[in-house]
């Protein structure tokens, strides 16, 4: 089965959760910069959400680019990872209008754990399907930054009790990290064969 239906769902699947982050931005009462200020959480957090799903598109594009073909449970681990993203839009608000609380802060981070376990699950789906030796098996190899993605997301969980912005620190650490595509694919990709 060929992947280019997968990948065009994909896509949309994320316009529109990018699309409905946006439409929850309101336009402050007032013509002056403390007319901001109110809004200023809400941006913040739609800020680093839109990062996160950026980073989420790109990198599901390099790693559907290792793909010879498409199987069944590929679809359905990508849609359980599309599940989690879309989702995405409500903790953000969430957490944006309660000026990043603790219950917000954590759920935020829940929905971000996962969201990296589904990538995590179709990624393993995927060089199932493909083979050990396959493209993105030999790009992700041990996956050590995938894992300490997923540990700082579960640590930041029980942190946003304590501190939400510790916790707020390390959500925005993670994006950090991830926020260059991840290179592993692209140098293996330019090493071996792979389908256009």
């Amino acid at each position: 089965m060929g992947k280019a239906r997968l990948e065009a769902f994909s896509d949309g699947v994320i316009a529109i959760i990018i699309t409905i982050m946006a439409l929850d931005l309101h336009v402050p009462h007032g013509a002056t910069l403390g007319a901001l200020v109110p809004v200023l959480p809400v941006f913040l957090v739609y800020a680093l959400s839109f990062a996160n799903l950026g980073i989420y598109w790109v990198n599901h594009h390099h790693m559907l680019h290792t793909c010879e073909r498409v199987t069944g449970p590929m679809l359905w681990a990508n849609l359980h990872l599309l599940f989690w993203l879309s989702l995405v839009p409500f903790t953000t608000g969430f957490m944006g209008e309660n000026g990043f609380a603790a219950v917000p802060a954590a759920l935020y981070g829940g929905v971000l754990l996962m969201a990296a376990v589904s990538y995590t699950i179709l990624q393993a789906t995927i060089i199932r399907a493909q083979g050990s030796d396959s493209l993105l098996a030999r790009a992700v190899g041990s996956d050590r930054k995938g894992k300490l993605s997923l540990g700082a997301y579960a640590l930041a969980i029980p942190v946003a009790f304590w501190s939400n912005w510790v916790a707020l620190g390390l959500y925005v650490l993670v994006a950090l990290s991830w926020f260059v595509p991840d290179r592993r694919i692209e140098r293996t990709l330019g090493m071996g064969e792979h389908c256009s």
